[in-house]
């Protein structure tokens, strides 16, 4: 199962106005780079930790039903399931009434427990969400949003222009230290 990016967050974590701030800019002329870094870190403090920070739109597809009708959810925190769609054997879709599914989002991970007509699905489903803490920056635990100030400035100062690294590339430890709170393990 292989969660389908359908549409990003309306904002980021940290605005370009902020972080030219923070940096201590004090003209736009590096705004595009600055936005750029930015969108860059919340990307890897997402796949770092596993988590989904702003709201975005998310589909997964799964080719069967699970044997025992559970879907463990890839993505995490869960807001809504908008939609849930079985394919018969002709390949064609249909909506599953919101009656034969369940999201258990304190699960760990969050599923989605399949009944009735789901589960006579023959050409497996589709399931449509909205994955992330909320719609703003707000919604975001400070540390994370910290997180992604202190990598985009890392980034700005560091622009590749130094000596080579001979070691493999990993977060700056101040990074590293404020998501780890926040990781989420993959078992087996």
């Amino acid at each position: 199962m292989t969660p389908l990016y359908l549409a990003g967050p309306a904002v980021e974590p940290v605005g370009v106005p902020e972080m030219r701030a923070f940096l201590r800019l004090e003209h736009a002329d590096e705004d595009a780079l600055v936005g750029a870094l930015l969108r860059a870190a919340r990307l890897v403090v997402e796949a770092t930790t596993r988590l989904v920070l702003i709201e975005q739109s998310w589909r997964i597809a799964l080719a069967r039903v699970p044997e025992d009708g559970v879907v463990r959810l890839p993505l995490a925190p869960i807001l809504a399931v908008s939609e849930v769609r079985a394919f018969d054997a002709a390949g064609v879709a249909s909506v599953v009434p919101a009656a034969d599914w369940r999201l258990e989002r304190r699960a760990d991970p969050a599923r989605i427990v399949l009944s009735g007509a789901a589960l006579e699905a023959q050409d497996g489903i589709e399931i449509d969400l909205a994955a992330g803490f909320g719609t703003s920056a707000e919604a975001v635990p400070a540390p994370l949003v910290q997180a992604i100030r202190l990598l985009a400035a890392h980034w700005f100062e560091n622009r590749g222009d130094g000596p080579p690294q001979t070691e493999r590339a990993s977060l700056p430890l101040d990074v590293a230290a404020l998501i780890a709170p926040y990781r989420r393990l993959r078992m087996g």
